[in-house]
């Protein structure tokens, strides 16, 4: 992850809890690589203690290897620790929201069949994400194209190409 991507997540994790989507574990999976621990401070510094940075050894069996992935690829697990999405690049880029997305998904609906640990005070949370997903929806909807809204927080148009990715 490199470190505008970690302050990106670092950001993203805000947003997300001010919207009510509390108790996810984020980890930040550092390569093993000598420039990349070189730099392993400046990413911690990147992201505030509630990410977890975890620092891979050169002696172990790489992370990434084992979990079939690459260094910029997203693993999103539900609670009962089932991997739910595997984002690659260009899907993986923070300035997109396939990320933020499949969080959302992860935290919300029960992809993976029912979960022992789902909370039960979820339900508010998630009918308001769903709710301001359809309004924004409807918005793009109804705003004639080319009129930059100020809803598009710095997104260029990531928010007009909204990919509905229902796996």
């Amino acid at each position: 992850l490199c470190l505008l991507q970690a302050s990106r997540l670092e950001d993203l994790r805000v947003k997300l809890e001010n919207e009510g989507l509390v108790n996810i574990s984020y980890v930040v999976v550092n390569h093993q690589g000598a420039y990349s621990q070189r730099k392993f401070h400046l990413l911690k510094e990147s992201v505030s203690d509630f990410i977890t940075v975890y620092q891979q050894d050169e002696q172990q069996a790489d992370v990434w290897t084992t979990l079939n992935g690459s260094k910029d690829d997203f693993l999103i697990y539900d609670r009962c620790g089932r991997l739910v999405y595997h984002l690659g690049l260009p899907y993986s880029f923070l300035s997109f929201q396939y990320v933020e997305e499949s969080i959302k998904i992860a935290y919300c609906e029960s992809k993976c069949g029912n979960c022992s640990y789902t909370e039960p005070d979820i339900d508010g949370v998630c009918e308001n994400i769903t709710r301001s997903a359809e309004e924004k929806l409807v918005e793009i909807e109804l705003k004639p194209s080319g009129h930059h809204s100020h809803h598009h927080h710095g997104q260029g148009q990531g928010q007009r190409h909204r990919h509905h990715h229902h796996h």
